[in-house]
């Protein structure tokens, strides 16, 4: 009997050891994810509580600067920050004016990707909209991409995902034919959270993908019009928690659901905001900033939410910006107190764009405009992102969930550059990355 016991014993250890390995990854982020969604339950994520409390979670993660959508889901997929990655902002710096482009295209990347070792290694991928995946290495890829001055993504699609026949093919068996609102976010609906959720899980019970990468923008969406609270941004979230239940509920229908680690993630907090500050009028006020479509200026910020970059038209022209700095520091007092100077060394130690001569970084409640004309300082509301990264709340969220994750682990404080790591320690990869897997929610 005792025997017979063991031998049980050891079938049962063998089993466990069986469905506890990781052949299979989904990376979920919320944007404007953060960590009171799953450690307060009145934000009602329920499905992301279960896996809070049978897997691993971070007290906060700490983003790149700017802490903004594109550069810390870029550093989430490489482990390193923006000045090796190069995804530097949402928008590249463009010096004859802004003309709506954003970092569109996976050619910009200079740094490996998980994609990249996913490829390498000869498994497959699947991507619905995350940030700079046009023209991916990624088997099943619908790619964050949309007409510049449009709202409406279904334009673009299936001119760019891959294959070229996918935009048709999830319409076809997941979501039904997409109309003009179905892929957008407008007027308080939370749909496209739930068609990118829906398309996800038609991948993964269609192609059981090793890698899979969703990124839900509702939440962000709304956070920026009502701030951190508010009735459409806790129904964003209750929205974004349904649709980790449909991710969960399709590795089930595949059979996958035992084999694979979920990890729900984000690329910043958020912060409330009451004024704005516009530094650029300042340069157009004392010559600086004249003409920038003529080519006529000697400096510009970009702006980036909760900071801004200061660009020279000369990179060597140190007069210009120490004349810039002289006249930031001569502001009246409470307007000084909108904002901190990051200068390059500063930028240099959080891996910030290296192109940018100096930053500023706004203080909680005040966003930074790029506008050359008007007022220098005007109200604002709702809320915003992009501060540098050195306060809770700007801080985004993790749980990771299921194969190979330790249940019961708790992170006080980790990176988005260490999730890259993680998720490659996990699959078996090789990946250079300068983050690394915390301790201990990786199973031995």
């Amino acid at each position: 009997m005792k025997k017979l016991t063991g031998i049980a014993l050891l079938l049962m250890l063998g089993l466990t050891a069986m469905a506890q390995r990781t052949t299979h990854v989904v990376l979920i982020t919320i944007d404007g994810f953060r960590p009171d969604f799953y450690t307060d339950p009145s934000w009602g994520m329920v499905n992301l509580r279960m896996m809070k409390e049978h897997g691993a979670y971070a007290d906060g993660v700490n983003s790149v600067f700017p802490t903004v959508t594109y550069p810390n889901h870029t550093s989430l997929i490489t482990g390193v920050a923006p000045a090796k990655h190069g995804i530097y902002y949402n928008t590249p710096f463009e010096p004859a004016g802004a003309t709506g482009l954003w970092y569109f295209y996976y050619d910009s990347i200079k740094t490996p990707t998980l994609y990249d070792a996913v490829h390498k290694a000869g498994k497959t991928s699947a991507n619905v909209i995350w940030p700079v995946t046009v023209g991916a290495p990624i088997n099943y890829n619908i790619p964050d991409i949309w007409p510049i001055g449009k709202k409406d993504r279904r334009e673009l699609m299936p001119s760019v995902s891959t294959p070229s026949s996918l935009w048709e093919e999830v319409q076809a068996n997941a979501t039904g034919k997409l109309g003009p609102l179905d892929f957008t976010m407008e007027d308080g609906e939370m749909i496209m959270d739930e068609n990118v959720a829906r398309m996800s899980a038609y991948l993964i019970t269609t192609y059981k993908p090793t890698f899979t990468t969703l990124h839900l923008a509702c939440t962000d969406h709304y956070e920026h019009e009502e701030g951190r609270d508010g009735f459409l941004v806790r129904k964003a979230v209750a929205g974004a928690d349904r649709a980790i239940g449909t991710i969960l509920e399709a590795l089930k229908r595949a059979g996958i659901y035992d084999s694979t680690a979920v990890i729900i993630t984000g690329d910043h907090g958020f912060v409330d905001i009451h004024r704005t500050f516009c530094p650029n009028v300042l340069l157009a006020q004392n010559g600086l900033l004249n003409n920038i479509k003529a080519g006529d200026w000697k400096a510009q910020f970009l702006a980036s939410g909760g900071s801004a970059f200061l660009f020279l038209k000369d990179n060597k022209d140190v007069a210009t910006r120490n004349k810039v700095i002289s006249l930031l520091k001569a502001l009246p007092a409470d307007q000084q107190q909108l904002f901190q100077l990051a200068d390059r060394q500063q930028l240099d130690a959080v891996g910030a764009d290296p192109h940018a001569a100096l930053a500023l970084a706004a203080a909680k409640g005040v966003t930074i405009s790029g506008t050359d004309k008007g007022e220098l300082v005007k109200a604002a509301k709702g809320g915003t992102h992009g501060y540098f990264p050195n306060f809770k709340e700007i801080q985004t969220g993790f749980v990771a969930f299921g194969a190979g994750i330790n249940s019961g682990t708790h992170i006080q404080e980790m990176n988005v550059i260490d999730v890259a790591p993680l998720i490659a320690q996990l699959l078996g990869l090789s990946l250079t990355a300068d983050g690394h897997a915390p301790a201990g929610v990786i199973m031995k």
